[in-house]
């Protein structure tokens, strides 16, 4: 019985432990806000006013994450090699960006309604 309460509190801690690191969705949206991003993406960031441009709602969280910061690597002219995206306007708002303002917008966009699904 020792053992069963000692593995509940450890996964109770590792539980907690992973919320405390968790995005702010609030952050994540204030940091949309601030950037103005809806000026291309739109309001709810599923009607960009460009066809070419991505919808972002409902994306996945780690991609958005792995973008912003492929664009960041390319703002710094760092080779392709480096995983990097080159786009002027992207990489002028990215540069901007924390680690965890990445983590923050990426989950909020995440956490929006899309039209994005998977298909069987």
């Amino acid at each position: 019985m020792k053992f069963i309460a000692t593995g509940v509190l450890v996964i109770a801690g590792a539980f907690s432990a992973s919320q405390a690191g968790a995005a702010d969705l609030a952050a994540g949206k204030a940091v949309w806000d601030k950037l103005n991003c809806a000026s291309c993406h739109g309001a709810d960031a599923t009607k960009s006013i460009d066809p070419s441009y991505p919808i972002l709602a409902g994306q996945h969280a780690d991609y958005l994450a792995h973008a912003l910061t492929a664009y960041q690597r390319g703002a710094k002219g760092l080779p392709a090699s480096a995983n990097t995206r080159n786009n002027a306007i992207m990489a002028a708002f990215a540069t901007q960006l924390t680690k965890e303002d990445i983590q923050n917008v990426s989950a909020w966009l995440s956490s929006l309604p899309g039209p994005l699904a998977v298909r069987r």
